[in-house]
């Protein structure tokens, strides 16, 4: 066997590998330092303006960004040695300024479980917050921060009603408990249904590719003019981290939902006075062959009765006859309960709405007065 050192460099090698590591400086355990001398860093190339459309997403941002706040939540705990009661941090989200009297919006669940919440401002004031009130059907919270004087502007409202899919959006949050980050992208699809583990339907989303992530929710999604047209509040992604589908509740939603939280402490939903199930409704209309949502009872001076709906009948043997079905709410159509509460909560109690309704073999228009839910 070859000795290891001419296994590795040949003896007819040595010479011009010792010239070759000479040529390069080598010296025992790395490079010899080069000679001390002055150089200069390169020259800068100009780099000119922003282009248009750089230039107005960094305004957008730089005029929203103050409007946003970083949450982050308590939970009570017991010391099971000392019975002590504690409060440790649960988790973190993104909110925004609402309106002059300190009122920040975020999502339901953000706060939900928790003890207590601590409000950060972008200039990084913190203050404890207060729950005004929550709507789990909706996604949404209201808190209250009493900061005094110096509260950030709120956002400008817009309206969602009008988005198409294409148009871009931008969403602002707290990612990760990255302070104040944006992401742009499209509208994706609109009127998305999201069922939660709970079993809660939010019906209404807006589909965006925009980046949402664990801590954005709660923070604004905005239209190119800076005006709010929804909520960041859910992604679709098995791991838990942005995969190009996320989920924001619309902004007109918002504006019906949050005045009534902040003024009442809760959302009172506009209602037909008629008993519903979900689960027995779709064993019933499939049975039936139709889709709609069937009505199982009318109550006494609901403003169903009042309208003249009618409900099933439930026989002694246990077998039911249906009464009314409802299949459409002012031309829109209804496949499920959900959906069906989703569509009267596009209107005001007292309005009155038009329900397409199936009674037999004969469909026919009933106008109802809506009423206030429970």
């Amino acid at each position: 066997m070859k000795p290891v050192h001419e296994f590795l460099f040949p003896r007819r090698h040595w010479t011009a590998t010792a010239t070759l590591l000479l040529g390069f400086g080598m010296v025992a355990g790395g490079f010899q330092a080069a000679s001390a001398r002055d150089v200069a860093p390169r020259p800068i190339s100009p780099r000119g303006e922003l282009a248009l459309e750089e230039r107005a997403t960094v305004e957008l941002f730089e005029k929203s960004k103050n409007s946003v706040v970083y949450i982050s939540t308590l939970q009570q705990v017991m010391d099971p040695w000392t019975r002590n009661v504690l409060s440790i941090p649960r988790g973190t989200g993104s909110g925004f300024i609402w309106d002059e009297a300190g009122h920040v919006v975020t999502n339901y669940h953000v706060v939900e479980g928790a003890s207590g919440a601590t409000v950060k401002l972008a200039d990084g004031r913190d203050y404890r917050a207060a729950l005004v009130g929550v709507s789990k059907a909706h996604d949404l919270a209201v808190l209250r921060i009493d900061v005094g004087q110096g509260v950030p502007a709120p956002l400008p409202i817009g309206v969602s009603h009008d988005l198409k899919v294409g148009q871009k959006v931008f969403a602002i949050g707290n990612p990760f408990g990255l302070d104040w980050s944006l992401t742009t992208g499209i509208v994706s699809a609109l009127d998305r249904s999201l069922t939660e583990e709970t079993g809660v339907t939010i019906e209404h989303l807006i589909q965006t590719d925009a980046a949402i992530n664990p801590g954005n929710s709660g923070g604004p999604l905005l239209d190119s003019a800076g005006r709010l047209v929804g909520i960041n509040t859910a992604i679709y992604s098995p791991s838990g981290a942005f995969s190009g589908v996320g989920f924001a509740v619309p902004v007109d939603t918002v504006n019906r939902v949050v005045p009534q939280l902040i003024g009442r402490g809760q959302y009172i939903r506009p209602a037909l006075g008629i008993a519903v199930d979900e689960g027995l409704n779709q064993r019933a209309v499939q049975r039936l062959g139709v889709t709609g949502v069937l009505v199982l009872k009318v109550n006494p001076g609901s403003a169903a009765e009042a309208a003249g709906l009618k409900g099933a009948t439930l026989l002694p043997d246990g077998r039911l006859i249906p009464g009314d079905i409802i299949v459409a709410v002012e031309g829109r159509p209804v496949d499920s309960v959900s959906k069906l509460s989703a569509l009267l909560d596009d209107y005001q109690i007292g309005q009155k709405v038009r329900l397409s309704v199936r009674r037999g073999d004969t469909e026919m228009d009933i106008a109802v007065q809506l009423q206030a839910g429970n």
